[in-house]
């Protein structure tokens, strides 16, 4: 299935992944944290104001079956809003977006995802990375996210092995 960079067009194909996807946090964050939608439009296109990048995996049929942004922090970079359709799951879809994204950085890849999203803090140890020190955590979530104090509080960063080579 092709990898490519996301299109104007692809914007409410990926609002439905990411909102489908997102049901399964549903009674594992924190119920404070929930809202539905999980991303809505406007969201979406402050992210890519932002600067992050979304990639899409297409099935066969020419359907997005998975999506990954990444985002430029100047010493880091950062793997944002990363879902894959339900239907797709388990597919190998996740983890061949994730080496696609990881791979367009030559600098430290940082990952934040909910605490309580054992699922996807799993994964994302499978693939390599792994969790910071809450004072790391911390440090981080401030520095190159921006997200509410409570969501600081109930999530988790995973980090590459280039973070923590350049850490030493």
């Amino acid at each position: 299935m092709p990898i490519r960079k996301s299109l104007q067009p692809d914007l409410p194909a990926i609002l439905g992944i990411v909102n489908q996807a997102a049901q399964r946090y549903k009674g594992a964050i924190p119920a404070d944290r929930w809202h539905e939608p999980y991303m809505a439009a406007d969201e979406l296109s402050r992210e890519i104001a932002a600067g992050v990048v979304f990639w899409v995996m297409e099935k066969e049929d020419g359907k997005i079956a998975g999506v990954m942004g990444i985002q430029d922090k100047t010493e880091v970079a950062l793997v944002r809003h990363a879902y894959v359709a339900p239907a797709a799951q388990r597919s190998g879809v996740g983890t061949a977006l994730l080496r696609h994204v990881t791979a367009l950085a030559e600098k430290p890849i940082l990952i934040g995802t909910w605490a309580s999203a054992t699922w996807a803090v799993d994964f994302y140890r499978r693939n390599g990375f792994r969790v910071v020190s809450h004072a790391d955590k911390e440090h981080l979530l401030r520095k190159y996210w921006s997200i509410p104090a409570r969501q600081i509080e109930t999530s988790v960063v995973l980090a590459d092995g280039r973070w923590k080579r350049d850490r030493a």
